[in-house]
């Protein structure tokens, strides 16, 4: 019993973590379904994770520093939207006024989303690292995995061959967390994978309400490919590598500010 109470509390600070993207779904959901008066779409899913962005700040539910992580993320997700639909790996075939390129500013939240989820976590969870790499190999391991997703396209996709470095990086490090005051540990690694596949699957939810479209799904709505489960993997690692780094960068300047 206390095992699957222990499991539910997990469970439910990990729903109250992904806050921002369950308003995200929810309010594709409604809009694929309900059609929305006097603006397009796209438009309106803006207007809301703007609304959201501002109300989770404004009640606590976010600090002033994790918006400023959230909005990194959001300016690093628009950049690679950019550029993918621009090379036509995905597209936002609907209309709207705050489309850029063919890309809608909305589509920036669902990175940020993720931003978000892993500051609500960290906090909720009281997280630690354990064997964490130095700064010196975390850096540039995480700039080769947000370029490769630029030059795969001009060059060859070495996706892999980063993931095997991921795993020699951090073969030794664990992230440990609370759950009603008793601490757990969990590969770092096996962290990665799982976020990653629940990633893959908000996709398939994603893409099944019209965010956005893959080539393959124009005609009719068909499953994500199994593939894009390392894609997520790697966006993942991108995503928790600049938030732990910031949030030890934090802590050390607070410890500092102490003494």
């Amino acid at each position: 019993m206390r095992a699957l109470k222990q499991l539910v509390r997990f469970g439910w600070e990990q729903a109250l973590s992904c806050l921002f993207p369950v308003v995200i779904f929810a309010s594709l959901a409604i809009t694929q379904i309900i059609p929305l008066p006097f603006l397009p779409r796209y438009d309106w899913l803006l207007i809301i994770c703007i609304l959201m962005q501002v109300w989770m700040v404004r009640a606590g539910l976010e600090t002033r520093d994790e918006l400023k992580v959230i909005t990194l993320f959001h300016l690093i997700g628009l950049a690679l939207e950019l550029f993918k639909v621009h090379m036509g790996s995905w597209s936002y075939p609907d209309e709207g006024y705050s489309k850029i390129f063919g890309v809608p500013l909305y589509s920036g939240f669902m990175y940020a989303s993720v931003a978000s989820y892993l500051c609500q976590a960290w906090r909720r969870l009281h997280v630690n690292l354990v064997k964490w790499p130095q700064f010196l190999l975390v850096v540039p391991l995480t700039t080769a995995i947000y370029l490769n997703f630029f030059t795969h396209h001009y060059w060859i996709d070495v996706r892999y061959w980063l993931a095997g470095l991921v795993l020699i990086v951090f073969w030794q490090s664990w992230v440990t967390y609370e759950v009603n005051g008793r601490r757990y540990r969990m590969p770092l690694i096996l962290a990665f994978v799982l976020i990653g596949f629940f990633i893959w699957i908000a996709e398939n939810i994603a893409t099944y309400f019209g965010a956005w479209e893959y080539p393959n799904q124009t005609d009719a709505w068909s499953l994500v490919h199994l593939g894009k489960v390392s894609s997520w993997l790697l966006l993942v690692i991108v995503s928790f590598l600049i938030v732990s780094t910031l949030k030890q960068v934090k802590g050390r300047s607070s410890t500092k500010v102490e003494t």
